[in-house]
Formats: structure tokens, sequence, C-alpha cells
């Protein structure tokens, strides 16, 4: 169908402030096909995909195999159709898996004499190519601050000093200290470790060494230590910008560094925090070399597809992701226990998927739009799942109406509230609204804007093409609890068992609140698959100018 231009335009526009639909007029928990999502439907799969025969879901292992084969079949048995382009249920990808032998001491120079610092417990260092060698020979450390460039904020941590060769010691985070600046305590993406990693790329440096602080990574050292040994996988190389050496320091070991060189960290991100920093010159030099085993796999997003019954409408299409993948078998904790069985780091999401999918299957009718279940892989590994279908994806980008993910779910039961990340920046928050006050709950935005999460998940892939998102996490308001049981709960899943093989699955969790959760997702998804007009990104949102180009890409269909 044709659509003109500057209609299409104005469209995508006006839906930035204009309701998309009311909810249904019965409550997510009395719609007969939101019934099917139980308790029983959620704890099941969460139990076997978080069970040691799946070893943790590691990309290309045979648990990933066997992940993908179970979600597969799962969608094959309630009669959806192959979402990959060849018509089947995997989306299969090459990955590049790259296993770096770091020494046991990494040693920097100073004139006042040598600074020796440990693996694994002071600096963790990985090789930045995919090759079999990576190597800092004699390079100087230079201090960038946040090692940001961004125009649209008159910031530029680099000025125009040349930093080819040499090492960046950079922030774990973005300007945060005034609402005006960047988005105050909000993080963006400048402020993630994969933003700092290609920043310095691109200016030619040979490596990075990001400062790991609890409250600018939101996590603790051992989060650092677990996510970026063994095995790391990239998508094979474009051609694209590399460094050497991506390394993390603790704060410690920094603040020992620096004080070897006659610099003190305080007074050194003291100075980042103006637009006249320049990057400074730290009296270090350093040289590292790394072997690395490379080799080539395969893994693959698993694609459900439900067409949409409308002929026009139906060329459209909801998208609900979850990312299969965790961090497989690595290193064994106090216990003797090495698999990373990831239960609530996702194998909630992927329940939630399942059960989605077997509710739509009981709808009365199709919905007009098109639904595809993506159950993305290597999302660990920076979102590589997610980023390989947004750069080849089943519909125009323009023809995807929403995105829909579900990562972490909540096991510890009922909330009076439901968390969407990415509230403000849509017109999708009319929809989530009216859904979570069909169940007498309210929305409440992140809790913890600080740590980014929009950029930390799928979502993040599917934005970056201009999709409207929303990212929907547990409530922080648990029913009959006081106000921060909440709060205790998630400090203490970071601290203990995020990325540890302690996320396994409890016969004493509470899905009760899982499932309320899953329905009010299984609303939104109804609405905005039936509603007349596509979601789009209020004026002024950081995503809207994509949205905007990728409507205009198919004026012309």
């Amino acid at each position: 169908m044709r659509r003109p231009l500057l209609s299409a335009t104005l469209a995508a526009v006006a839906l930035a402030a204009t309701p998309l639909a009311a909810a249904p007029a019965n409550a997510p928990d009395a719609d007969p096909a939101a019934a099917l999502i139980t308790e029983a439907a959620l704890a099941a799969p969460t139990r076997l995909l978080a069970s040691d025969l799946f070893e943790g879901r590691a990309p290309g292992s045979r648990g990933d195999e066997l992940t993908r084969a179970y979600l597969a079949s799962q969608l094959e048995s309630l009669g959806y159709q192959g979402g990959a382009e060849d018509g089947g249920f995997q989306q299969r990808f090459a990955m590049v898996g790259i296993t770096s032998s770091t020494p046991a001491a990494w040693t920097f120079r100073a004139a006042s004499g040598e600074v020796t610092l440990a693996t694994h417990e002071e600096f963790i260092a990985g090789s930045g190519l995919q090759a079999t060698a990576a190597a800092l020979d004699d390079a100087e450390l230079v201090f960038v601050g946040y090692g940001i460039q961004a125009p649209e904020y008159d910031w530029d941590d680099f000025k125009d000093v040349d930093v080819r060769g040499k090492v960046l010691l950079m922030l774990n985070n973005d300007p945060d200290w005034d609402p005006q600046l960047f988005a105050g305590n909000t993080r963006l993406y400048y402020g993630r470790w994969s933003y700092k990693y290609e920043s310095a790329a691109r200016q030619g440096a040979a490596g990075v060494i990001i400062l790991h602080t609890v409250p600018s990574a939101g996590y603790p050292w051992q989060v650092v230590q677990s996510s970026w040994s063994g095995e790391q996988f990239e998508l094979p190389d474009a051609g694209e910008a590399r460094l050497q050496v991506k390394a993390w320091t603790t704060e410690a070991a920094t603040r020992r560094l620096l004080s070897a060189a006659g610099h003190d960290l305080d007074a050194l991100v003291a100075a980042a925090r103006s637009r006249d920093f320049r990057p400074q010159p730290l009296g270090l030099r350093t040289s590292i070399d790394i072997a690395a085993a490379v080799r080539q796999v395969e893994t693959a997003n698993v694609l459900g597809l439900l067409p949409g019954r409308d002929p026009e409408l139906g060329k459209e299409v909801v998208i609900y992701s979850s990312h299969h993948d965790h961090l497989g078998i690595g290193e064994a904790d106090a216990e003797g226990d090495s698999i990373h069985n990831g239960a609530i780091d996702n194998a909630t999401g992927c329940s939630q998927l399942l059960a989605l999918a077997r509710a739509f299957t009981a709808l009365p009718e199709r919905p007009r739009r098109s639904i595809l279940f993506a159950f993305v892989a290597a999302e660990e590994q920076g979102l590589l799942g997610s980023r390989w279908y947004a750069e080849h994806p089943t519909f125009p980008p323009g023809r995807i109406a929403a995105n829909i993910n579900l990562d972490a779910g909540n096991v510890f039961g009922r909330t009076a509230d439901i968390t969407y990340i990415g509230y403000g920046k849509s017109s999708l928050d009319a929809v989530i609204e009216a859904a979570a006050a069909a169940q007498g709950r309210r929305v409440i935005g992140d809790t913890l804007p600080d740590r980014g999460f929009f950029y930390r998940s799928d979502q993040f892939s599917f934005a970056r093409i201009g999709v409207p998102a929303l990212y929907l996490d547990g409530g922080k308001q648990f029913v009959g609890r006081d106000p921060e049981y909440g709060k205790r709960l998630q400090e203490k899943f970071e601290s203990t068992c995020y990325h540890q093989p302690c996320d396994e699955f409890s016969a004493e969790w509470d899905f009760s609140g899982l499932v309320e959760d899953t329905r009010i997702a299984f609303t939104c998804g109804r609405v905005i698959a039936d509603a007349d007009l596509l979601p789009a990104w209020k004026p002024g949102d950081e995503f809207e100018a994509r949205r905007l180009a990728e409507l205009a890409a198919l004026a012309g269909d």
C-alpha cells in the first residue's frame, strides 16, 4: 500500500502524544486466553531451562543447541510458523569465540618504579582482536575522562589530542550531575562499556582500561570477573576499528597505579567533570602480550510467527523478545558449582514468551497485526542476537510496530506496581498504563536510572533501528511487604547471584507476580497489534529520527 511521505511522518509525530487504544474491557486476569498464563506454565519451563542439563546455555555450546531445539519445538507444537528467512524456526548466524590467556600479572612503569596488578583480583583483560595474539608494546597511558564525544551536548573528551596507539583510562559512566547536561542521573548509551570500547577504537587507541566502581557499574567486581572471563563472543569482524586490549581495573588497584605516577584519582575525576577537560598523560607506560584461542561457532535466534489476520496490517508485526542464553560453565564457586544456570536471567523471560505464545493461539481470532516471538541469542555477550536481527530483520523496521522485551522476571510474589524501562519515551506509555490499571496496579519508571537499563537489554537493538520499545520488569512494592522489601531483594541478587552459579531455580519461588506481569505483557501486545495506528517515539526522543526515516523509506511501497 502506498503511503505519502508527509502523511506517514505526520502520523508518526502525532502518535507520540496519542493513546493507541484503551485496554480490553476485561481485566487481563479475566481474559480467557490470558488465563492460560499460569504459575505452572511459567515455573515448568523455567525449571527445565535452568537445569544443569542445559549447562548454562552458553552461545555455541551443547546447552545452546538444546535450548534452541526445545524453544523451536514448543513454538511448532503451538502451530506457529517458522519466522526465519528460510521459513524455519532458527535464524542462524556465525560468531567468533575468543578465549584469552591473560598473564598472571600486568606491570606498569612510572618514574618512581613499577606497579604490578594481579589478574582476576585487580584487573581483567582480554584480546580485542579476532586473532591468536594481541599486544601492547611500551604503550603510554592517558586519562580521557568519560571517553565521550557527544556533539549534541557540546561535549568532547578527546578534543584534538592524538591518542593513537595509547592505552586510555576511562570512567564507567557519563556526566550525571546536571539534569540539563546529558540526562542527569539517567545513564545514556554514552555511559555503557560497549560505547567506551567503540569510542576508543574510533580514536585509534591500542587499549582501554575501564575503571570499575560499584556505584558506576551498578554491580560488584565479581560480575566483571564472571562476565569477562572465559570465552567471549563477537560477531565476525566486518572491518571496524578494533582495540588490541580491552580491560577493567578495580578502584583500589587504579588508585595504587595512579599514585605511583603522582596522580590522585579523585582529582582526575573532578577535572573530567568539565567541558574544558582535555586528555591527560599519566606518566605510565605498559606492555602486555595476550595469546588467544579463536574459533567460529554458530548460534541462532529462535523465531515463531503468528500471521496477522488483516490483509494490510498483517504486513506489520509486534515483536516479543527474550534472550535464551546465559554464561555457561565457568569457574567454580565456593560450593564447587561451575554452571551458571541463569534461572532468573533469563529462563524466566523465555518462560514468559512461551506462555504468551500459548495465550495468543487461544484467542478467538488472530490479532490484526502479526506477532513474532523472538528468543534471541548471545545477549550476555553484548546484545549480539538482537543486534543480528536488527541488522537482518524479517520485517522492514518501519513495519515493526513495537518491541516488548522481557528479561529477568519477578519470582518473589505479587506487586502493586510494574516497572516499565523506557517510560516517558513513546506512545506506548498509554498502553501499559491502561493494562496495569485493569489489574489495579500502577506503572513506575526505572527506579535506578543511573544503571542505564534501557541500553543493557535487547530492546535497545530494536530502538536503534527506530522501533518503539518497552522493557517490562518486575515491580518494587510487594503486596503485604514493607516498602524496602523489593529493594533488599534486588540488592541481594545483584551482590550474590547476578551472573553467578547461584542464579538457580528455587522451589520456594512465588510465580504469582510473574503471572500478572506476563498477562500485562499479553494485553499490551494485543492492543498494539489491533490498533489502527503505529506507536511512535515522543518528539525529540533520541530514536525518533530513525523511526521517521524508516517510515519514509516505506512511503513508496
